[in-house]
């Protein structure tokens, strides 16, 4: 994160952006936390998004309920 942040930020910017990080979250987090590492804030944060989409999709797995007969 530290080096995207010091030498690619705009590659950083889309790598957040695919991942889906939530954008005002982020900024406030820095916001609340000045004195803290921006790398490790953006890590954890990262990790948070990860973890609730798998939990996410883990919730809209397809249930196998089907008759295997009616199965196409």
């Amino acid at each position: 994160m530290n080096d995207l942040i010091v030498n690619d930020f705009n590659q950083l910017v889309l790598f957040l952006y695919r991942v889906d990080v939530n954008e005002n979250k982020l900024k406030k987090l820095l916001h609340d936390n000045p004195g803290m590492d921006a790398a490790v804030l953006i890590t954890e944060l990262l990790i948070e998004r990860q973890i609730e989409k798998i939990k996410t999709r883990s919730s809209f797995k397809k249930q196998d309920d089907i008759p295997e007969n009616e199965k196409w």
